[in-house]
């Protein structure tokens, strides 16, 4: 990501500068007595049109890809995220996120822009629910996020009921299931949002405020947020009817410029919008409108996976896997949702010149 971005600052610390690998930018140890900088402000002509940042994702071919994320894309995102929850200087933000996952962008700026309290977890606090727990009552928290996975996890944990300060739970980055909501509202007196988006298109494009006592049967991802387009179309690039599904396409404010350095796959990705002039973004989800009119997700048309809230492309596994000189082919695959098995092992062994990697799981007993 040094080398691709070509930044020319790095914000590190001490402990970490010797593990840096060669790169052009001058470092910022953050360690260091700050009384040598300069204490003015930056005269910096920002535009809308500008970058606010590149985050890097996963690349099917081994290397990671930046988006380019616009100023009016997240502006656009976080006044959509104002008006549709309307914060007050009594909610109290809890920041957990890593600041490598976009999530956090809304983290730190929507309580900042609203005057809002925002309460920044420990380092590494987004994984241990119990401490998340205990953070969310002695502070008070209002309103915080989860990818799903995660809040399954939280829910589980001894005491979580005692959370009553929670006004607001907004989920994202994995897909929500009807059953994991069922039991967040039977544990959690607080509303449950479903939002969804791509690193591509400033972090969300879609919403659904959750019920209990819905007749859908499912959860939804919704409709486009403000000054947003979502189109589902089928392989000629045309709509498809209500039920059937298609192609998860975007458009709209929330656009990234495309990928840094990557115009091919820039091309690939950010077509010409066929409707009107702009763009739209090729998200590679599949999707279809219900008869209500809300959107629902349906899976991948790819070898994309999730986990916890991580876009990983299983061919980019695969490509560095192949780079060993004693593999010739290869297919990675995950397994999803053992809980309750543990003693996973894995050893090598060489067989007639070849390498063979065997996979073994002891079971707990009463195991699903």
């Amino acid at each position: 990501m040094l080398q691709d971005s070509q930044v020319k600052v790095l914000l590190t610390q001490s402990h970490l500068i010797d593990n840096l690998p060669q790169h052009q930018a001058q470092i910022v140890d953050l360690d260091s007595d700050f009384s040598a900088y300069p204490t003015d402000n930056l005269e910096v002509k920002v535009t809308p049109d500008n970058l606010a940042y590149v985050i890097y994702t996963s690349g099917s071919t081994g290397q990671p890809k930046g988006a380019m994320n616009l100023h009016r894309g997240v502006v656009n995102r976080l006044l959509w995220m104002q008006d549709t929850y309307s914060l007050t200087a009594t909610d109290r933000i809890l920041q957990k996120t890593p600041f490598s996952f976009d999530v956090s962008v809304w983290e730190f700026f929507w309580p900042l822009i609203t005057g809002a309290r925002l309460i920044i977890a420990q380092p590494g606090g987004h994984q241990d629910s119990h401490y998340l727990v205990q953070l969310i009552q002695s502070q008070q928290i209002t309103t915080l996020h989860f990818v799903p996975s995660m809040l399954q996890v939280f829910l589980q944990e001894t005491g979580v009921e005692n959370c009553q300060s929670l006004k607001r739970v907004i989920c994202s980055g994995e897909a929500l299931s009807w059953e994991l909501q069922q039991r967040y509202f039977n544990k959690l007196n607080a509303q449950l949002h479903n939002l969804y988006g791509p690193t591509e298109a400033a972090i969300d494009v879609t919403y659904w405020e959750c019920h209990p006592d819905s007749p859908l049967g499912k959860v939804p991802i919704g409709r486009p947020i403000a000054n947003t387009e979502i189109y589902i179309l089928d392989e000629h690039q045309q709509p498809v009817p209500i039920g059937v599904a298609g192609e998860l396409h975007i458009g709209g404010m929330g656009l990234a410029r495309g990928y840094l350095n990557r115009p091919e796959l820039t091309r690939e990705k950010f077509i010409s919008n066929p409707f009107k002039a702009g763009k739209l973004y090729k998200t590679g989800d599949l999707a279809r409108y219900l008869e209500t009119g809300e959107i629902e997700y349906l899976g991948r048309i790819d070898h994309q996976v999730k986990l916890r809230g991580l876009r990983i492309e299983l061919g980019e596994i695969e490509a560095t896997l192949l780079q060993h000189p004693d593999i010739l082919a290869c297919t990675v695959t995950v397994l999803y949702n053992f809980p309750a098995l543990k003693g996973f092992e894995i050893n090598f062994s060489r067989v007639n010149s070849r390498w063979i990697l065997s996979c073994h799981w002891r079971a707990r007993k009463k195991s699903p």
